[in-house]
């Protein structure tokens, strides 16, 4: 006869307890109401009923189907007339922690994605050393390895939206940016066996591609923390990431990290080639333009929710996104709900790595009124990310300007629909 009422009581009790978590998270009457009613006992599933797959005896594990429409996208703001010379963007809002996966990694070629035989690939050290060298891939395996985890950010990430909004999602504004745990060798160690001489003080890393890319790198960045990499996030490297070997050099602009590397070529100057004069500079407001601005300088964009999401009505939502800097760590992340008019700071999810995504995120209660939601990240320099209208004072912000780290706001309507904000 007393079991009704202890069954009776414990549903009490586990609804007041919903009730209490609801309060404290800032739910609504209403919404801890509708916590109570989904709290029937749940149906068994089907799943439950029947065997799963079975295992195969060899594979390679894919995504479930329910997960297809994550996926890389050509740009289709910057839209080019082919497919060689073009880029393919990370999905941010997609992407659940600071590792990107290596299907989803963004892509910029130059002529196309090599695929080469890693028995066949040769690495050379020559010019301004005491003992030129040659690697086979077997050689390189055969050295101790380490593990490091970077973004990589391509130099026109941003690109199209410096003045006017002409991206829907973080995907098309931000998704030349990725992350990665990279394993390899210290450029050092290879530089170290081959003998510098004396004045040597640039590197020109080439690549085996098709159009033969290469830039000229200063050799205190090569000794400092580059890495000849080989895995990513505990795999070979893929060829659109240059199988079999590629140069990574942390917080650089993508287009430095030279991927098929086959040649690294020590001499007192660089070359000045066409990536260092023609392109990967930036034009200045005395007519001038600048070289060799290699370093990506801190940056961080709100990720969810971001453009073309939708939020359900007015309640609790969590901002959160990404920031990262070339020039360090990041320090914290300041957050505005209201153009900017006030900031407050964001909480930092670890680990906080040099030269890495970090994720942050903020409580907000929104209360269904338009709203400009935007993110500004400071580094362990001291440096804090700056306005548009700040860069412009600085910069020439005309044609094909690269380097765009400004604050990106996001509106969000009455209806709770996001877009672009720049102005």
């Amino acid at each position: 006869m007393d079991q009704p009422e202890k069954s009776s009581s414990r549903l009490l009790a586990s609804s007041g307890r919903r009730a209490f978590l609801g309060a404290s998270a800032g739910l609504g009457a209403a919404a801890v109401a509708g916590l109570a009613a989904r709290a029937a006992p749940l149906a068994v599933p089907e799943s439950n009923r029947t065997m799963g797959d079975p295992i195969p005896e060899t594979d390679y594990g894919m995504p479930i189907e329910y997960e297809d429409h994550v996926r890389r996208r050509r740009t289709d703001v910057f839209v080019n007339r082919q497919n060689y010379s073009d880029w393919s963007m990370t999905p941010l809002h997609q992407q659940l922690g600071i590792a990107t996966p290596n299907g989803l990694f963004f892509e910029r070629h130059h002529n196309g994605v090599a695929r080469i035989d890693p028995d066949v690939h040769r690495v050379a050290i020559h010019g301004m050393v005491r003992q030129p060298l040659l690697f086979s891939m077997d050689d390189l395996m055969r050295y101790p390895s380490v593990s490091r985890f970077h973004f990589l950010e391509c130099s026109g990430n941003g690109l199209t939206d410096w003045r006017e909004a002409r991206s829907t999602t973080v995907q098309q504004s931000h998704g030349l940016l990725s992350c990665a745990q990279w394993t390899g060798i210290p450029l050092s160690w290879l530089l170290d066996e081959a003998g510098l001489q004396d004045g040597a003080s640039w590197v020109v890393l080439e690549g085996a591609d098709g159009s033969g890319h290469l830039r000229s790198i200063p050799i205190d960045k090569i000794m400092d923390d580059a890495l000849l990499a080989y895995g990513q996030n505990g795999e070979m490297l893929r060829a659109e990431q240059g199988y079999p070997v590629r140069a990574i050099l942390p917080g650089w602009e993508g287009n430095t990290n030279v991927k098929w590397l086959r040649r690294i070529y020590v001499t007192d100057e660089p070359l000045h080639v066409r990536g260092e004069t023609a392109r990967y500079t930036d034009p200045m407001p005395d007519g001038k333009w600048r070289q060799f601005s290699m370093e990506m300088e801190a940056k961080s964009v709100i990720t969810n929710p971001s453009g073309g999401m939708r939020l359900p009505g007015p309640g609790p939502v969590e901002l959160s996104g990404f920031a990262w800097s070339g020039n360090g760590t990041i320090s914290h992340v300041d957050v505005t709900v209201d153009g900017g008019r006030s900031w407050v700071e964001a909480q930092l999810e670890g680990p906080v790595m040099e030269k890495c995504l970090t994720r942050f995120r903020f409580r907000w209660n929104w209360d269904g009124t338009p709203a400009k939601i935007a993110s500004r990240a400071v580094d362990s320099t001291g440096y804090v990310q700056p306005t548009a209208e700040q860069l412009a004072r600085v910069r020439e912000i005309s044609g094909f300007v690269q380097h765009n780290n400004a604050i990106f706001p996001w509106t969000i309507d009455s209806n709770g629909e996001v877009g672009n904000a720049i102005a």
